[in-house]
This record gives C-alpha cells, structure tokens and sequence, in this order.
C-alpha cells in the first residue's frame, strides 16, 4: 500500500482495558495538544478509537468516526462500549450502512452529520 513511516508509536502493547485505554488517552491527549488538529478521525470499535475520540472530544477537537452507528446491543461486549461512546464524542457520522444510520437517527444524531459511506472492510477485500 506504499504507506510511510507513522509519525508517532505510543507503543502501548497487550494490557487490561483500562490501563490500555488510559496510557493511549494520556499519550494522545499529548499528541493532539503539539500538532492542534482542527478534526481527528476514527475508525472502528477498538480500545484505540474509544482513546482518540476522548482524547480529542475533551479538548474540544472535532470528531469523525468511521463505522460509526455499529450496534450490537450486548453491552457485555467491549466493542460495544466503545462504539457507543466514539459516537457521543463524535460530530461527523461516516456509516456503513443504512440501519447503522438509522441507528444513529435513533439516538438523536442530526441526520445532516450522518454520512452513508459503506464499509471498509468489504471494500479493502475487493480492491484491487
């Protein structure tokens, strides 16, 4: 894919949740107060896009989240506390489908910040 060198490694490794979130929120948080990005995009329902988001969101930094209005409802899944709290911080709606934009209309999101761009991950398996 010919993509370079990442600027910066926080180097956060295997770890609990919380004191994997923690380490990336503070080392973000630095990362984001040096360059003083006006948007901060992310992707996914990972520790790392829950870290991002509120790190961005508490220093008042725009938000996109991509694949974003994904919900399984299973709270007892990681992955479904960090969707849904990207999405809190979140001010732009990049969804993957229609019923994760209607999930988001649920929610109260402004339809005009939701923005049907499918999926990733299918995409990425098809290019060629």
């Amino acid at each position: 894919m010919e993509l370079r060198k990442p600027d910066y490694n926080i180097g956060v490794g295997s770890d609990t949740h919380g004191k994997q979130t923690a380490t990336m929120i503070k080392s973000i948080e630095e990362i984001l107060s040096n360059e003083k990005p006006d948007f901060v995009m992310v992707q996914g329902d990972t520790n790392t896009v829950l870290a991002g988001a509120l790190a961005a969101s508490k220093l008042h930094i725009a938000v996109g989240h991509v694949e974003a209005g994904l919900r399984s409802y299973d709270k007892t899944m990681p992955e479904e506390i960090n969707r849904q709290i990207a999405d809190i911080c979140s001010t732009m709606f990049f969804v993957p489908t229609e019923e994760s934009a209607l999930n988001l209309l649920f929610e109260n999101i402004n339809p005009h910040d939701i923005f049907i761009t499918g999926n990733t991950i299918v995409d990425a398996c098809v290019r060629p």
